[in-house]
């Protein structure tokens, strides 16, 4: 006997919008429940256990990030946010996810699927795999984190190979290099487990591929700035990376690492139509394996659905460059991790809370270590 369909209860207090989403997920065959308020959805949760929720953002009386953020509580359930995506609720979408909603896809229209209808339908099923995250006080996450820093709690669960053992002060110091982050589904969340964490004095530029929409990830890079230590700037220009900063590739767009005066850059070009994630990973990547030694790159590659960053960063390891996947007990989407591992290119793989520290201890000396000394700044 095979498994039985996922379960989907749709929240959503426009009883149009609740039957077109229905319908779709229905064709794609699931089993779907629908509740018109966050105060019925709360009540049917228990009773119906669904595998995953689909929830408005804006509702009257209880709107959408207070029964997320009841729901993580009291029922946590994969929950994939349903909203307008637009500038305006940029701020309202993100803090879902910071509270722990696996995704934010638009509103369906009238009419055929189209690929708004198939990106909701596709979601919802990545969704129903996913592992929920319980987030706790952003405060006590940075602490507890920083207490594993300063206890260098960062062994990989398996042997590291050779080039995988921290390296000397000298190699250290030396030499420009970059860190490449990509990721993708439960991004901001897991962004957050690592980026507050890396000292003011990182001395390699970090780059980011979120796969995220336009409309969002000037706000992520604002909200990322206030919690770390290093300066995070939206890259929506070409923009010289310089050590003690985070460069967050512009959504819808790809970007790629260009030299020019001597200088290297970051560089929004027009998303690859032969790739069907954006901003790219993959092609973030293969652009610094042109201007840079993989020994002077570090690829990260987190939880997301998918594969966008597998094929590059396993190619980076080949080349003698360090790597770290997300592990599948952390990752929310364990997809474009799982596939760097299958690759053979993981160098390590570490849940999501304690990649900065080794981050900290590939590129900084002992000496200059963040438990060696205060914290810059607190979330």
């Amino acid at each position: 006997m095979g498994r039985p369909e996922p379960t989907v209860l749709v929240v959503d207090d426009s009883a149009l919008m609740r039957r077109r989403i229905a319908d779709l997920l229905g064709e794609a065959g699931f089993r779907v429940e629908t509740a018109a308020t966050g105060e019925e959805a709360l009540a049917r949760l228990p009773v119906l256990d669904p595998d995953v929720v689909t929830l408005d953002i804006t509702m009257p009386g209880m709107d959408g990030l207070a029964c997320l953020a009841r729901i993580m509580v009291e029922h946590p359930k994969p929950v994939v946010m349903v909203s307008a995506l637009t500038g305006a609720g940029a701020e309202e979408t993100l803090e879902a996810l910071r509270l722990g909603a696996v995704e934010a896809v638009q509103k369906p229209a009238a009419g055929a699927i189209g690929r708004i209808g198939m990106e909701l339908v596709e979601t919802v099923r990545a969704a129903a795999s996913s592992r929920p995250r319980r987030v706790h006080g952003l405060r006590e996450r940075l602490r507890l984190a920083r207490a594993r820093i300063a206890g260098e709690d960062f062994a990989a669960p398996a042997p590291p190979s050779p080039q995988d053992a921290p390296p000397s002060p000298a190699e250290a110091l030396g030499g420009e290099g970059v860190v490449l982050i990509g990721v993708s589904t439960g991004g901001p969340s897991t962004l957050e487990d690592i980026l507050p964490l890396l000292p003011a004095d990182f001395p390699w530029p970090v780059v980011v591929a979120q796969h995220m929409p336009a409309a969002f990830t000037a706000t992520l890079a604002r909200r990322l700035d206030e919690l770390c230590a290093l300066r995070v700037v939206e890259a929506a220009r070409a923009t010289v990376l310089e050590p003690g900063m985070v460069c967050i590739a512009r959504g819808g767009a790809d970007l790629e690492l260009a030299r020019r005066g001597g200088r290297l850059q970051a560089v929004c070009v027009p998303a690859s139509p032969d790739r069907p994630w954006h901003p790219n990973a993959d092609r973030l990547v293969t652009s610094a394996l042109r201007l840079l030694p993989a020994d002077r790159l570090v690829g990260v590659l987190l939880t997301g659905m998918g594969d966008d960053g597998g094929a590059s960063m396993a190619d980076l390891h080949g080349r003698g460059g360090r790597t770290i996947a997300e592990s599948e007990d952390s990752a929310v989407i364990f997809g474009m991790p799982q596939d760097l591992i299958r690759r053979g290119g993981a160098g390590i793989v570490l849940p999501s809370n304690r990649i900065a520290g080794q981050l900290v201890r590939w590129l900084m000396p002992a000496a200059r270590r963040p438990d060696r000394r205060p914290d810059q700044r607190t979330g």
